[in-house]
């Protein structure tokens, strides 16, 4: 997680200074120290006025309930490193400006309310000016919680950082609390119009019965809704971010058939929440979710590319249970990771054209946007899988393959795109994967070799991997 490290500048109360002092006075003291925010850290660097707007809102370019096809600021992003590298990412992004995701805590934001009514966003600031400089359309995952809403300690010196921590819930006694926080946010960037509740269900498991806590995670959900809406009944608010697990689909036990295929089966208890949160949510502007091609067990059903057709079955499914509200992927994941969570396994040519796979299958399923996980690397001259190159050196912020991919995919079927069919040759139809609307085809060759295809009445050569865009 990207955080900084506060030296306290303020002294703590001792009582050893108190030594001698009148009754009187022992009083006095001891009052003061019950009125601090919580007497349990140093506030150094917090402010009270988290609400106060920062800086100058840029005009929200989308309002509606859907943002089109970005990406998520993971830890290391182009707001900080050379300046010339961090000016070329935000140039680059300004030309395909692109709906950016940031978390309000972890990946890059430090803990935004170290005490209770005390506000640390310069690092969330830094996020959301690069994101305004650079013309993105900000989305806010409401994620995750200060250590004192979930049995830690407050103060910014007591923040734990560790990933079982971040990863905790609030606590409900602090559900509220949590909402109060979501709505210090939306006032603090009014021209964030989007906001995501919780990440992953992170926290919410119920150990006793073997399933996800839904009710819980419901609980404050609704509170978070309400506390936005109460800010300004415009802001869209989506949930559940719950991760789509599926399993192989020879096993039956535990799994449903409400989306199912040659990739797996749904996870039963994943069904489960889902089912309990559509029917008992406060409202929702968009439906959010997230998942991989692959299964638990990391199989790619029967292969990478046909692994993807598992977006297209979940989203029909959504679709059915929601009513047709706008379904977004916070997250998606077409490759698996190895034992330190990277994914450098594939050349980029075969990790961008399942990537563009992955993104077909997603709309055809009637999602209207989503999230690539950029994976941007601190250092170095190389970054698998990431849409720039490090920003830590002045030569750095220039595109990769994964952001031509991404952007051009937003820049041709953004919100409102009416895709339509298209001929593929029959010979050809096992070799590509085709998307297209009107004005563009996007086709992707699914084998390492080179191939002749014939797409839309027009025959062409295609690399190994090859993503290639046609207009019509």
């Amino acid at each position: 997680m990207g955080r900084h490290e506060w030296n306290s500048g303020v002294g703590r109360w001792r009582l050893a200074a108190l030594l001698g002092v009148g009754a009187a006075a022992l009083a006095l003291v001891l009052t003061v120290i019950s009125t601090l925010p919580d007497n349990q850290g140093s506030i150094a660097g917090t402010t009270p006025d988290g609400d106060k707007v920062y800086g100058t809102p840029a005009v929200p370019s989308a309002t509606g309930p859907a943002v089109g096809w970005g990406f998520t600021h993971t830890e290391h992003s182009a707001d900080e490193g050379s300046g010339a590298a961090t000016e070329r990412a935000q140039k680059l992004l300004g030309e395909r400006p692109l709906p950016q995701n940031e978390a309000i805590m972890g990946w890059g934001a430090d803990n935004p309310e170290p005490v209770k009514g005390r506000y640390d966003f310069d690092a969330l600031d830094s996020r959301m000016a690069f994101i305004r400089n650079s013309g993105g359309t900000p989305v806010m995952t409401l994620c995750c919680a200060p250590d004192w809403m979930k049995g830690g300690r407050s103060g910014v010196d007591h923040t734990n950082w560790s990933q079982s921590n971040l990863e905790k819930a609030p606590d409900p006694e602090h559900f509220q609390d949590y909402a109060n926080l979501a709505a210090t946010v939306a006032k603090r960037y009014p021209d964030v119009r989007h906001f995501i509740v919780w990440n992953e269900f992170k926290g919410f498991w119920n150990d006793d019965e073997d399933r996800w806590d839904y009710e819980g995670y419901t609980k404050l959900y609704n509170l978070v809704h309400r506390a936005l809406k109460k800010v300004d009944k415009d802001i869209n608010v989506g949930g559940p971010y719950l991760v789509m697990d599926s399993l192989s689909p020879k096993q039956t036990e535990g799994t449903s058939d409400v989306a199912k295929g040659a990739w797996g089966r749904m996870d039963r208890r994943i069904v489960d929440a889902f089912d309990y949160w559509n029917k008992n949510k406060a409202g929702a502007d968009f439906v959010v979710v997230d998942g991989s091609s692959y299964t638990n067990d990391d199989e790619m059903l029967p292969d990478e590319f046909a692994a993807t057709d598992k977006f297209t079955a979940v989203g029909k499914w959504i679709e059915r249970e929601t009513g047709n509200l706008p379904l977004w992927w916070a997250e998606y994941y077409v490759e698996p990771a190895d034992s330190n969570d990277d994914r450098k396994g594939w050349s980029e040519p075969h990790r961008v054209a399942v990537q563009a796979a992955g993104l077909m299958a997603m709309a055809k399923g009637g999602a209207v946007s989503g999230f690539y996980w950029n994976p941007e690397t601190e250092k170095g001259g190389s970054c698998a899988g990431c849409m720039w190159r490090p920003t830590d050196r002045a030569s750095g912020g220039g595109p990769l393959p994964m952001y031509d991919l991404v952007s051009r995919f937003n820049e041709e079927f953004g919100p409102g795109t009416r895709y339509e069919s298209v001929k593929v040759a029959a010979d050809d139809r096992p070799n590509v994967r085709v998307l297209a609307d009107d004005k563009a085809v996007l086709v992707v060759n699914t084998l390492n070799r080179a191939i002749s295809a014939k797409v839309d009445g027009r025959r062409f050569q295609m690399q190994g991997y090859e993503v290639k865009w046609l207009r019509r």
